[in-house]
């Protein structure tokens, strides 16, 4: 059963960082894309960052780029988003999703995300 965990989310205060975390299982990731996606209340879902897991191509939103970092775990088949210099509109809810490689695929698995909220 193809699985995606996500944790590591919570509150921090602005200025902070906070490590998240995507567990997958029932799966084994080589020809996947990873990506991690934000959804605020009130707002449509957004794309934040992506690594391809056997090559380590990553790629991110404008709006993080600098601050946060897309990174994976071979052995732990896991992929982190480290986030620094978090800002109030950081907060939402981070979802982990995957697609295969092929060109025009889509993102057809998702975790359950976990909540970030940015606050003093």
């Amino acid at each position: 059963q193809v699985q995606l965990v996500e944790s590591g989310g919570g509150l921090v205060q602005p200025g902070g960082s906070l490590r998240l975390s995507c567990a997958a299982s029932g799966f084994t990731l080589d020809y996947y894309t990873i990506g991690w996606f934000r959804q605020a209340p009130g707002k449509e879902r957004e794309f934040v960052a992506a690594i391809t897991w056997r090559a380590g191509n990553t790629n991110y939103a404008d709006s993080v780029k600098g601050r946060f970092t897309i990174s994976r775990d071979n052995g732990k088949n896991t992929v982190y988003l480290q986030m620094s210099s978090l800002k109030p509109e950081d907060t939402a809810v981070y979802y982990c999703a995957v697609k295969p490689v092929y060109a025009g695929a889509t993102y057809n698995y998702w975790g359950q995300g976990t909540q970030v909220t940015v606050s003093s």
